[in-house]
């Protein structure tokens, strides 16, 4: 059954490949119609960084975890997307209207591969994001359910960590 809510506000885009993986939480994107290339943060999950940074100098603060240690964990959620989603596969993204851009520009989106399932979900629900609250997620409730169980399951980066 489908449900319709007036009040929900969401942009859909189509036509869209995959041009580069940038990390765990954010991915190149290019526009079959006029090749235009945009970047996409994922919406509603953090997956660690993989460089020195502010956010990581921030996450170091936050979790007590040194930074390379933090690197490495980076370096393993951005290895998981790559095996997750290859350059060229089709993309859709959705934006929710009210925030659809985040401070450096990017596109805030959740990520769609052509079989429906969602790379934001598949994310936190293997360990390797965590939800992230800084922007307006419909979703939000939903990614805290799945990180309790890949937490309580040690899936992904907690394995390794008990947070990130």
């Amino acid at each position: 059954m489908t449900h319709f809510n007036v009040n929900e506000h969401k942009i859909i885009k189509t036509h869209l490949f995959l041009s580069k993986v940038v990390d765990g939480d954010g991915i190149i994107v290019k526009n079959i119609f006029n090749n235009l290339e945009v970047e996409i943060r994922f919406l509603g999950i953090d997956a660690p960084e993989l460089k020195r940074c502010q956010k990581l100098y921030q996450d170091e603060r936050e979790t007590h975890i040194p930074g390379e240690l933090l690197i490495e964990l980076g370096r393993l959620s951005f290895n998981f997307m790559k095996e997750l989603v290859l350059p060229g596969t089709s993309i859709t993204i959705e934006l929710e209207k009210l925030d659809h851009i985040d401070l450096y520009g990017r596109t805030l989106a959740y990520v769609y591969l052509p079989d429906g399932s969602c790379l934001n979900e598949i994310m936190i629900a293997e360990g390797y994001a965590k939800p992230f609250s800084r922007y307006s997620c419909r979703e939000l409730a939903n990614y805290q359910v799945l990180n309790m169980k890949a937490k309580n399951e040690r899936k992904g980066l907690y394995a390794i960590v008990d947070n990130f």
